[in-house]
């Protein structure tokens, strides 16, 4: 910490300008040094004063204070106003703006009307005291209020960044509470199609058991399928220790969605459902226009739900946001080595009274389905005024074979 935030606990640049200040305060009372009554005793006392101005932000009551018994000894002195009083208007404004109660502001103001009665009251001209006392008490008060008002715009504008500051740390919270929770959802997932395959090679193994003497070419068919089963078991249960393992933050992007009605757990949505959650989406008022491009390829079980969910959560988050009657493009395209989902509505819908049901947590979710396999997803608004949503989703170097149960 260094010495200017160890005396005063502010930025350089409050500093310099209340150096600058406490700076002007000492030179007008060197410039009356000679003429002004109590000479350099005056002075000095001017020069007090300027000196506590420096801690004003810091300790502002404190600061009042000093600067009210600098002033009264000048009163008791009989030195009458002189040039430096300029601070005590100085230290009124400090207390009303800086001070952590308003009633110290207020019991400020009570003491700076007492000194203008007793500073007007030492005055020698030809006007009347209670004149001088007026302009006095004019000049005071302008300072109070133009120091309580600027305290009202300080103290409005820290709630605001505490708001501010709270909201963001909400929306991380609820940011990682939905990773946290969505990454659960897929785990789950994830251990039902590792128990479906290793249910797919024990059939296939005691099949071959029995096959061996009787039906050998379908004893070794049985085994391969075997192999190949175990290999995507054993690849998807890799996959799901990484999800269980993973404890990195959500991305900024990655904006907590609430929650909608999902699916029963026990069951395992596939690809050759599509056209029956396309037509639910259809049924809620969502026009889709899907095309399928390039010949689809066996994927393995997890990939699979990646892209049905994906497709899922595109879609609910179209109908949640662009609304009843938007159109939406899905093109779900099939390469030699991805497949790539991609969805762009047009925004032009009205809003939605009973949204359909949601595989996730959105955007959160896309990215955590997408992220297990190694792939890419972007989101983002169009020009045309919509969303588009495009996913990547990499495929394994062999996809195997998998026979049903």
């Amino acid at each position: 910490m260094t010495v200017r935030r160890i005396l005063f606990g502010r930025p350089l640049r409050s500093v310099a300008f209340d150096v600058a200040v406490s700076g002007f305060v000492v030179l007008v009372g060197l410039a009356g040094a000679v003429h002004q009554p109590g000479g350099w005793w005056a002075t000095g006392v001017g020069a007090a004063m300027a000196a506590v101005l420096l801690f004003r932000r810091a300790h502002p009551s404190a600061v009042g204070a000093a600067v009210a018994v600098l002033a009264g000894v000048q009163v008791v002195a009989g030195w009458g106003p002189l040039a430096f009083d300029v601070a005590v208007l100085i230290a009124l404004y400090s207390v009303v703006k800086y001070a952590e109660r308003l009633r110290d502001g207020v019991f400020a103001g009570v003491v700076a009307a007492v000194g203008v009665v007793l500073a007007a009251l030492q005055i020698e001209a030809a006007v009347a005291w209670w004149a001088s006392a007026i302009w006095f008490a004019l000049m005071t008060g302008a300072v109070w209020l133009m120091g309580l008002n600027v305290r009202t715009r300080r103290l409005y504008v820290l709630s605001l960044e505490e708001r501010a500051a709270t909201l963001e740390r909400e929306r991380e919270a609820e940011a990682r509470a939905a990773v946290a929770e969505e990454r659960t959802r897929i785990a789950r997932e994830l251990h039902d199609v590792v128990a479906h395959s290793m249910a797919v090679m024990i059939v296939q193994a005691d099949g071959a058991r029995y096959l061996f003497d009787r039906d050998p070419q379908t004893a070794r068919e049985a085994v391969r399928v075997v192999a190949d089963t175990g290999r995507q078991a054993l690849e998807e249960m890799r996959r799901l220790v990484g999800v269980l393992r993973e404890t990195s933050t959500p991305e900024p992007d990655g904006v907590a969605a609430p929650a909608l009605a999902a699916e029963p757990t026990h069951r395992r949505p596939a690809l050759v459902e599509l056209p029956e959650l396309l037509d639910r989406f259809r049924a809620a008022g969502l026009r889709v226009d899907a095309t399928v491009t390039g010949e689809p390829p066996a994927l393995p079980p997890g990939l699979e739900l990646t892209v049905y969910r994906v497709v899922q959560e595109a879609l609910t988050n179209a109908l949640k946001h662009a609304g009843v009657g938007a159109t939406v493009t899905l093109n779900l395209t099939h390469t030699a080595d991805a497949v790539v989902v991609r969805a762009v509505d047009d925004g032009r819908g009205r809003p939605v009274v009973r949204p359909a049901p949601s595989g996730g947590h959105g955007l959160v979710g896309m990215r955590e389905r997408v992220t297990v396999y190694d792939g890419s997803l972007t989101a983002g608004p169009t020009l045309a005024g919509g969303w588009q949503v495009e996913a990547r989703l990499p495929l394994p170097s062999s996809t195997g074979t998998e026979v049903a149960a």
